[in-house]
């Protein structure tokens, strides 16, 4: 880019937050549209199960990161973590009664690994804080 005259560079700036952000409202309207198809299948079904419960948690996680990206034009990198750790504890719970015991080791020990991932991203924010000059 360094090459680019500068208004070539300004106008590629521009298209490309045009395209992150139209993005973010794609991502945000799949995400209310998912959410409106399972309580559909909730009602049809005439049960709430705990699966359920998780797969919102996802949902509300992903509608938090886009709103939290378009607040501050930064995503945070705890929110993927969380939107994973929630998703494995969702699989566990969905297959629990099939899995045998070194899956549910397996991803109990992913959770683990991601909540300690989590830790370390928190501590090295307040700890050691890096200059964005």
């Amino acid at each position: 880019m360094k090459n680019l005259p500068h208004s070539s560079n300004s106008l590629l700036i521009r298209a490309l937050n045009w395209a992150e952000r139209l993005g973010l409202v794609l991502i945000a309207g799949a995400t209310l549209v998912a959410i409106s198809q399972e309580m559909v299948l909730m009602v049809n079904r005439r049960e709430v199960m705990l699966h359920d419960i998780l797969l919102f948690f996802i949902y509300l996680e992903i509608l938090t990161m886009v709103g939290l990206y378009f607040q501050s034009g930064k995503l945070p990198i705890r929110y993927p973590i969380y939107i994973a750790m929630v998703a494995i504890a969702r699989h566990i719970t969905i297959g629990m009664t099939e899995m045998d015991g070194w899956t549910m080791i397996g991803l109990s020990t992913a959770i683990l690994v991601l909540a300690l991932a989590v830790l370390a991203i928190r501590y090295g924010h307040i700890h050691l804080p890096y200059d964005e000059g």
